[in-house]
This record gives C-alpha cells, structure tokens and sequence, in this order.
C-alpha cells in the first residue's frame, strides 16, 4: 500500500536563506543545504546566523526546483537551508537505513518535474511506500559500510609519475582483443549474468541476463560503438553485446593495473564518434602511453603501486 509523502513526514520550507548574504566558514560551521544534487546537497558551511535557529539533525532535505528537483538527503547534523528546500521530519521514529531507502524512493520520482515544473505544492502528495511495504534487506544493511572507503590501500608507498619516460605501446602487444556477441532483448533470459552494453556508467553493466557467461572475468571492456572508448574492468564473467570488444590481458592483471590502463585506454575517446568506430583493427594497433622499467617493459608493479596510493583505492575490489 502506497501512502501520501505528508503521511509518514512532516514537509515544510525551509529557512530560504540567501547564502551571498551569511559568513562563510570552514567544515565546522553549519552546514547549508541548497539544491545541489550531490555532496549531500551541502554548498557551504556558515557561521550560526543570531536569532535563526538551525533546523536539526536527522531530518531529510529535498529539493523542491532546479535541475537537482527531488534530490533528498539526510542531514546529520543541525542545519540552514536555501531557497526552495523542502525540510522532512518523520512523523513516527525511522532507522537510519529507512530514511536512506525513503530519500531513493522520493528522488525516484523526479522524472515528474522540470524546469516548468516544479514540487513545491506536489510534494507533500507523492507515493511512497508505507513502513510495512519496506523490504526486509534495507536493515541489515551497514550503513557503516563506506566509512573508510575514501583510504588508500596503503599509505607506505609514493609514487613518482615521470612521463618523460614513458614509452607506447600497441594495445595487441599487451592484450588479446576479443568481440562481444550480438543478443537481441527478445532472447535475453532473466538471470544473475552481467550483461556489459555500450553504455558509459554502472561499470557497462546495462541489465544481468539468463544466458551463460561468454568473457571471463579479470578482463577490460571497452566500446567501440555507442559510448565510444568507455572502459571498463570486468572482475567476474560476462556477457558482452557485439559492440563491445574485450581485452585479455598478455600479463597478471590486478584490479588496480587495470584501473591505470582504463584511464589512459578512456583518453583515446576523442579520436572517435559515432562516424569513426573504434573497430577492432583499429583498436590492436592503437597505443597508449606507459610507464616502463629498467628493461623497456611495461612496469605493471609502479602501476599497481601507484593506484594502490591513491585516496579510495581501499575500496576498489
């Protein structure tokens, strides 16, 4: 059963503060939360305002208009909003993990508004799910999870990147470049399969399918159609669509090796398009630019090591 948004939370405006006219600060102020679509729809952090009393922590934000409309956000700390900024208290006590799941069910609407239409008066009627409807995964999860996600896998090692060094390399000295296959919507199956398409997010995974894995996986996608020169490393096996090549590696291939090599495989996108495919002769003699070790070789272990220095690489795996 779906209930209205004003059922489960209490929706008001925010303090529509302009921020050109509040004094700035570093992370310690009060946070102020505009429209934004991202960084928890924070803009800056502000000096407390006299007599303007924060809202507090633990309610939702939501974007009201603009181009980030429906945008919702858990504010964990007290907090100043902006200008058409819906603020959402929960009428009964909610978990963490709950407010998350509302703040995806919320924004999941937003293919309802534009620029000329906007949620100030509509948003206190939108369907949600009511607490009974919510799935019983949504708390176990760890919302923990991603704590120290933003750590390097090590800090022990730094790594020097000096280009003038480097030397090219065709991409068939150093993989085996393999095609996808052709598989039309009517004869996709349902099932766990990775189905990697042409597209240029979720990792060039565009839906999971019935039929059995034809790539293994520790491989690189790359486009040669569609989203052009988009990149991708495949950790488990896969299905690949006919414009998509894969790349088998001709060395030991790690997660972080192939996070350098995708980079630099990604700065080749502006040599194609729609007219000029990246196709498979093309593609073997292509070259990218690596770094090489004492001998002339590609030095897979400054790659590995140079990613591994990098904030988040904790989480890559």
């Amino acid at each position: 059963m779906l209930k209205k948004l004003s059922d489960l939370f209490d929706v008001r405006y925010g303090h529509s503060l302009e921020l050109n006219r509040l004094k700035q600060c570093g992370s310690e102020g009060i946070p102020f939360v505009s429209r934004k679509m991202n960084d928890n729809g924070i803009s800056a952090y502000v000096e407390l305002i006299d007599g303007v009393e924060p809202n507090p922590a633990g309610e939702l934000t939501c974007a009201l208009s603009g181009n980030g409309v429906l945008s919702t956000f858990i504010q964990e700390r007290p907090y100043y909003t902006g200008f058409h900024v819906a603020c959402l208290s929960p009428r009964s006590p909610m978990t963490k993990q709950e407010l998350l799941y509302y703040c995806v069910c919320i924004k999941a609407n937003r293919y309802r508004y534009n620029y000329g239409r906007q949620a100030n008066r509509s948003l206190k009627d939108i369907l949600i799910p009511a607490p009974e409807q919510i799935p019983d995964w949504v708390n176990t999860y760890d919302v923990n999870a991603f704590d120290t996600a933003n750590l390097p896998v090590t800090k022990e090692i730094h790594v020097d990147l000096d280009k003038a060094n480097w030397q090219w390399f065709e991409l068939q000295d150093l993989f085996e470049i393999k095609k996808g296959k052709r598989l039309t919507k009517a004869n996709m199956l349902e099932g766990e399969t990775p189905f990697i398409g042409s597209i240029d997010k979720n990792n060039g995974v565009s839906r999971f399918v019935g039929q059995e894995a034809i790539h293994e996986g520790n491989t690189i996608t790359v486009n040669y159609n569609g989203s052009v020169a988009e990149s991708f490393y495949q950790p488990k096996p896969f299905w690949a669509s006919d414009d998509v090549n894969v790349l088998y590696p001709k060395f030991t291939l790690t997660q972080h090796i192939a996070m350098f090599i995708i980079t630099l495989i990604r700065e080749e996108k502006y040599r194609y398009n729609y007219g000029r495919k990246w196709h498979m002769e093309r593609m073997r003699t292509s070259k990218i630019k690596l770094p090489i070790d004492a001998n002339g070789n590609p030095d897979f272990t400054l790659m590995d090591n140079y990613i591994k220095s990098l904030n988040y690489s904790s989480a890559i795996c």
